[in-house]
């Protein structure tokens, strides 16, 4: 059975960046460990992974719109997101800035 073409792009996008996944795997899965404390790092390194998918992303559309289905890149765009999300759950995660929230003292008995 043939592929679709979202999952082509996602196994080409994989294979011609596999260095640039490999690394990018351990700060995920930290992160998913730890999203507090990961944040900043998943932020950093993420940046470049996230271009990355963006220029398959366009990759993809832009081929779609040629062939005269523009109005069908968005549902193509976000099975894109999808198929990634399957081995990267927290990809939409980069970019997010954390701020710890307000603290409130304790009140003691007698103050």
């Amino acid at each position: 059975m043939a592929k679709t073409k979202y999952k082509q792009y996602v196994e080409l996008m994989y294979k011609n960046h596999e260095d640039d996944f490999e690394k990018f795997r351990p700060v995920h899965d930290k992160y998913a460990n730890n999203p507090d404390e990961q944040q900043n790092n998943l932020n950093e390194k993420g940046r470049k992974i996230m271009n990355i998918i963006l220029q398959w992303e366009d990759k993809l559309c832009r081929q779609s719109e040629k062939g005269g289905y523009g109005s069908y890149t968005t549902a193509l765009a976000e099975k894109f997101r999808a198929e990634i999300k399957k081995d990267f759950p927290h990809i939409d995660s980069i970019g997010i800035t954390r701020k710890k929230a307000f603290e409130l003292r304790q009140i003691k008995p007698g103050n």
